[in-house]
């Protein structure tokens, strides 16, 4: 079993950032892939941003230039920086690591 626990949501003006952290326990072996998901209010849950434990990124078009995702092999651990975010940007974020683990997610929420 591998638990995900997200921290670093919050309610943040237009224009804002936040940085949510996420890190993987467990039973752990070389984690591959760790990702952000978030789903909206009415809508489905949408891939943010991955990353491959040699560092190549995947960016979804909404966020790309605007959101870095990161992370520290070592400690498990993905982090997603957050730039100029957008009222649409308002979602719960889920961490996933393929293919059946997500965190229990983070209410990320900007006001306009």
């Amino acid at each position: 079993q591998v638990q995900l626990v997200e921290s670093g949501g919050g309610l943040v003006q237009a224009g804002g950032s936040l940085r949510l952290s996420c890190t993987a326990s467990g039973s752990i072996f070389n984690i591959n892939v760790m990702a952000w998901y978030r789903q909206a209010p009415g809508k489905q849950r949408e891939l943010v941003a991955s990353i491959r434990s040699g560092g190549n990124t995947v960016y979804a078009d909404s966020v790309k230039g605007r959101f870095t995702i990161s992370r520290d092999n070592a400690k498990n651990t993905v982090l997603l920086q957050m730039n100029s975010l957008k009222f649409e940007d308002t979602a719960v974020y889920y961490c996933y690591v393929p293919l059946a683990y997500w965190g229990k997610g983070t209410q990320v929420t900007v006001s306009s």
